[in-house]
């Protein structure tokens, strides 16, 4: 389909007509035989841009073929549009979040192109061609810290097993299953484990999936517990106690002789400020700020410690479990070493009045046995405090984000468009973070063509089918 701009549309013309040309199988140069030339649509904010493409047809002078053709660089042959649309089309869906209907949308708002749905899918199979997963991986595998984050996400009948590099900032691999068992994360991790990807430390979060399958393919590697998801567990049950204990100090003067009907008086109202505040309303000021109980002591402000100071005077039983949360912390403080933070434990199981406590004794539960010493594996690993990994966020973050893909990506359902998506969604978190950057508008006026590229057609290696 030819389609030729209007009248009143820009029109930037690109030449690629030298009289020899190379072949585009062994590069041999062949003599212009006759001259072409068609429309091709680009970007330009706000109105209609139009690169007139003028090309040449070839005579061989070798076994190749009889005939070739020239092009211009950044631009498929054939194509009605230039890569630059193709590349705007991926940002808007992998970057900006938008669904088919929404890209098309917003083409034809920023850019007037009337885009169809089989050429926004057209574009997602030509941004799936343009990945390299053999070069990905040998990235991967040249800047390999030794750290390695596994975690399974969930999409619909498909679960998703990620592992991911923290230190590297890049994505081992993945792989796309209908069952989470171990088998097929035994066979995930051998995978990785023929590609050469021998860690020092696997981060994972307290799932039972792990520990048997690690010893079995990695058996040399230390297991680290998230302590991201240990803390969260022990967060957990001292804000249960803060809960239990809020709901004694709201039922506490309630028994007896019952509150008057209707509004008090103004007598009444200053005797009672008098007295200060009721137990319900200390009880529902607790419970406002319970956050500060287990809020880490070097992020508190001023108006935090009052309001603290204010919550123990109301409730002096949130006093133990302040501390508690203070020593659980220093447990995980990567400014120690493996046998002071096995001491500080030993030293907090057998405190006598965290024992008073029913869910502080729950809490300590999950730091006796064997467990404790892969949530402080981190401590033997080698290197600066800075880059010992203690959680496996990295991974998480990279959950996350397909996570939020999925809100609006109705394709999901098969398994074919599913894994097409996370391997253009991966290999774009896999990109470095220049590279990850939207394609910018261009400014009114100012079109972005191809002629700021230089021109292969002096250049005896590019071939016919060559893009930028």
């Amino acid at each position: 389909m030819c389609v030729k701009p209007n009248l009143g549309d820009k029109v930037v013309p690109v030449r690629c007509q030298p009289k020899t040309y190379p072949c585009p199988t062994c590069g041999r140069r062949g003599h212009r035989k006759r001259r072409l030339d068609r429309y091709v649509r680009s970007l330009d904010y706000g109105r209609a841009l139009w690169l007139h493409v003028f090309y040449a047809e070839y005579t061989a002078r070798c076994n190749c073929r009889k005939y070739f053709r020239s092009w211009v660089p950044n631009c498929c042959p054939k194509a009605d549009y230039d890569n630059l649309v193709r590349r705007a089309v991926l940002n808007r869906i992998l970057d900006d979040g938008l669904n088919v209907e929404r890209t098309i949308a917003a083409m034809k708002r920023d850019f007037l192109l009337a885009l169809s749905t089989g050429f926004v899918y057209d574009c997602l199979n030509w941004g799936l061609a343009q990945l390299s997963p053999l070069g990905q991986r040998q990235m991967a595998l040249k800047h390999f810290s030794g750290f390695v984050c596994v975690d399974e996400l969930h999409l619909g009948e498909y679960t998703l097993l990620l592992a991911t590099d923290p230190i590297a900032d890049r994505v081992i691999g993945y792989r796309l299953v209908k069952i989470n068992d171990q088998a097929h994360l035994r066979c995930f991790l051998r995978t990785l484990q023929y590609w050469g990807f021998e860690p020092k430390v696997v981060v994972t979060d307290g799932s039972n999936l792990y520990p048997a399958v690690l010893q079995d393919v990695w058996p040399t590697a230390r297991h680290q517990l998230c302590v991201f998801h240990v803390l969260q567990d022990v967060t957990n049950k001292v804000l249960d106690a803060v809960r239990r204990l809020r709901r004694g100090q709201a039922r506490r003067g309630k028994a007896g002789r019952k509150r008057r009907h209707g509004r008090p008086s103004a007598k009444q109202q200053r005797r009672a400020r008098r007295r200060g505040p009721t137990n319900k309303q200390k009880a529902a000021f607790v419970y406002k700020h319970r956050f500060l109980i287990v809020k880490r002591t070097e992020n508190l402000t001023r108006k935090d410690w009052d309001k603290l100071g204010q919550m123990f005077g109301y409730l002096s039983e949130l006093r133990p479990l302040w501390y508690f949360c203070r020593e659980v912390y220093e447990l995980f403080s990567t400014e120690q070493v493996l046998r002071l933070a096995r001491r500080r434990r030993t030293l907090l199981l057998k405190k006598a009045s965290y024992r008073e406590v029913p869910e502080l004794v729950k809490a300590m539960g999950l730091l006796e046995g064997d467990q404790f010493d892969k949530m402080v594996a981190f401590l033997e690993c080698p290197g600066p405090a800075g880059q010992r990994v203690r959680t496996n966020n990295h991974v998480e973050r990279a959950n996350r984000q397909v996570r939020y893909d999925e809100k609006v990506r109705y394709k999901f359902r098969t398994e074919r468009s599913l894994d097409r998506f996370l391997r253009l969604r991966l290999g774009r978190l896999d990109q470095p973070a220049s590279a990850r950057q939207p394609l910018l508008k261009a400014e009114p006026g100012r079109a972005s063509t191809p002629q700021e590229v230089p021109n292969p057609c002096r250049d005896s290696r590019a071939g016919a089918g060559s893009s930028v």
